[in-house]
């Protein structure tokens, strides 16, 4: 057979599909550029808002007596919206799932919601405002380009992708995060390329407006041993068993408000006024606001024993009454207080297993090992590879079923090759 004729079979053969293809990834490209330029723009306005807040904040430390003005706020703001049973990231993941819409409307709702927590002092992170925003903005724009309800899910996804990648600086983790946190067992390829494109256009785009990136100098990692081995495996176990407990506790606090305080802005203002309290009579603000700063200092090796336990109390009671934020940033301050404190009892590294803990507590809540791995890598480089896998193989395998968003689905079993499509534990 001649060249010629090989070449016109082969295209008759498979050139639709590589057209098809090349029209596929044409189409991707394009939605994830304009999705990682809009949810990104909006996104590092949101950062910048944000950082400006939390700094006039902690330079003024009277604007936590307002607490208990911002909830009621908030409270007011969601209601007339009549969006008072609102599910936070689970309306996220709920989507993905085909079982419910993301109004318009929770993006502006989050957005001044959270700022308004962070400026007054309420205990949260802003990864939820993140992926809810994401979310929002990014389920409008599939509905706007008139995409059908499989495509328009992949650009939901690409919205959380980019929104998380603006506010934390982490593009790879951002970018698989949104794949892995829906479905544990199992990931949505379909979206992998569009959630990489959008989520390095917005990184670029925080950086281009000058937000800062989230990362941290770590001393050396040593080379591993038997012994440090063994040191990260009991650390890794027992943040695993803490991240139960945050989960637990999160929870039962919210059932707990609830059932004794019905009325949400009793709620909401029983709790300020127990967050002001606790701040005075410990005489810090280190556990109001997200407390990157506190992060900060336990990865250089100093944190206050306790400071994990205050910051649990702290973020079940601001999350659960009703304010506005996420949980993950909080999860970080635990590992990292918990791992610095860990490593001076134990005669390890402090700063160590600070990063560590940092790792193996956003895997324990998040049930996410890859995105866990990605991030490690993009707050303390690659240098502690061999510790950071042996965090979230650990913390992943014992912290079982448990996970912060209810509507996560369990496909496959952690322990086995079991099909089991269930709902996480809370």
């Amino acid at each position: 057979m001649s060249k010629p004729d090989f070449f016109k079979k082969f295209f008759h053969a498979y050139g639709n599909k590589i057209r098809h293809h090349f029209f596929l990834f044409f189409k991707w490209s394009l939605i994830s550029v304009l999705t990682g330029l809009i949810v990104g723009g909006f996104s590092t306005l949101f950062a910048f808002i944000m950082n400006t807040m939390t700094e006039y904040r902690e330079n003024n430390d009277y604007m936590l007596y307002f607490l208990p003005l911002g909830g009621i706020v908030t409270v007011f703001l969601y209601s007339i919206f009549r969006y008072k049973n609102d599910k936070g990231t689970n309306l996220v993941l709920s989507t993905i799932h085909a079982q419910s819409e993301i109004p318009l409307r929770t993006a502006p709702l989050i957005f001044f919601s959270t700022i308004i927590t962070h400026v007054f002092g309420g205990s949260a992170g802003r990864e939820g405002a993140a992926l809810q925003l994401g979310g929002s903005i990014g389920n409008q724009i599939g509905r706007t380009l008139k995409l059908n309800d499989a495509d328009k899910r992949v650009v939901v996804l690409c919205g959380m992708s980019a929104a998380f990648s603006a506010l934390f600086g982490t593009p790879m983790a951002a970018a698989i995060f949104s794949l892995e946190v829906v479905s544990v067992g199992i990931m949505y390829y379909a979206a992998l390329v569009p959630c990489v494109f959008s989520s390095l256009i917005a990184a670029y785009l925080a950086k281009f407006f000058q937000i800062k990136e989230t990362n941290f100098a770590i001393v050396l990692f040593p080379d591993l041993t038997v012994i440090n081995a063994l040191e990260t495996v009991l650390l890794s176990i027992l943040c695993a068993v803490i991240s139960i407990l945050f989960i637990i506790l999160l929870h039962s606090t919210g059932d707990l408000f609830r059932k004794y305080l019905k009325n949400p802005y009793v709620r909401i203002i029983i709790a300020s006024v127990f967050i002001v309290a606790m701040s005075l009579i410990l005489g810090t603000r280190d556990y109001n606001g997200a407390g990157m700063n506190v992060i900060a200092k336990a990865v250089s090796g100093q944190a206050v024993p306790y400071a994990f336990l205050l910051k649990m109390l702290f973020t079940a009671v601001t999350i659960e009454a009703g304010f506005r934020g996420g949980e993950i940033v909080p999860s970080l301050f635990i590992g990292a207080t918990f791992g610095c404190t860990f490593g001076s009892i134990i005669g390890f590294s402090p700063s160590i297993c600070a990063a560590v803990g940092m790792i193996a507590l956003f895997c324990g809540v998040t049930n996410c090992p890859i995105s866990s791995m990605l991030i490690s890598f993009e707050l303390f480089g690659a240098g502690g590879i061999p510790f950071f896998m042996i965090a979230v193989a650990v913390s992943y395998f014992m912290s079982g079923y448990y996970g912060l968003y209810k509507d996560q689905t369990i496909v496959y079993s952690k322990y086995r090759t079991k099909f089991l499509n269930r709902k996480t534990r809370q």
